[in-house]
């Protein structure tokens, strides 16, 4: 039997998995606000938390978050296990915002904060983490699927 939808897991399991060993890496190695810069004043590695969602939004109050991380990632297993079979890109697509979504939700459930630390500051960019990236990688694969789709043929 051939298992259905196997891109989709594998990007969900590398993208889970490398950000929570950055997660990880960056809490036992550094004290919160500590920062290292890489490119000093252009990116450094810091240590925050944000108990918010992307850029802090909600902030206060944004328990709900970790709920909406948790119905997200439900919900892309749904559509892997039970939908259709999707093409690379929407697999690729799919998979890296749920493994993005399950690393921050981790985040959220176990502290009720997602750890940040990727500072890019030549353009006072606020600061975010791996699963952030692989959440945007996500929605920009599913862009790609979406005009790659073979247009239908009319017949006029």
């Amino acid at each position: 039997m051939r298992f259905k939808n196997r891109l989709f897991w594998i990007a969900a399991a590398i993208s889970l998995v490398l950000d929570r060993l950055t997660k990880a890496w960056i809490v036992q190695n550094f004290k919160l606000t500590e920062t290292w810069p890489l490119w000093p004043n252009v990116f450094h590695f810091t240590y925050v938390t944000n108990p918010g969602a992307a850029f802090s939004l909600f902030s206060q109050g944004g328990g709900w978050l970790r709920w909406l991380s948790l119905a997200v990632s439900l919900i892309l297993i749904l559509l892997a296990v039970f939908g259709p079979n999707l093409n690379r890109w929407e697999q690729a697509g799919y998979g890296l915002i749920l493994g993005g979504a399950l690393g921050n939700g981790i985040d959220r459930f176990i502290a009720g904060e997602v750890v940040d630390f990727l500072d890019f500051r030549l353009i006072h960019f606020p600061v975010f983490n791996v699963a952030d990236i692989c959440i945007n990688l996500g929605i920009a694969c599913l862009l790609i699927a979406t005009f790659k789709q073979a247009p239908t043929a009319s017949k006029g």
